[in-house]
């Protein structure tokens, strides 16, 4: 893995250790459901690209 594809997994990590406990609040209150899916939607896209970029090792 190079150090360009490091440096960005470690972002998509930092960016899943906040939006993870967000997702959780969302759905605990569950008034608004568009955030709920943005939330959920754009997790899943971070961890896809997590998944690919270690694969690419």
């Amino acid at each position: 893995m190079d150090k360009k594809a490091k440096k960005r997994l470690d972002v998509i990590n930092k960016k899943l250790q906040t939006l993870r406990p967000r997702l959780a609040g969302s759905r605990e209150q569950a008034d608004d459901l568009d955030e709920l899916k943005q939330l959920e939607d754009e997790i899943a896209k971070l961890e896809a690209e997590a998944v690919a970029l270690k694969a690419s090792k």
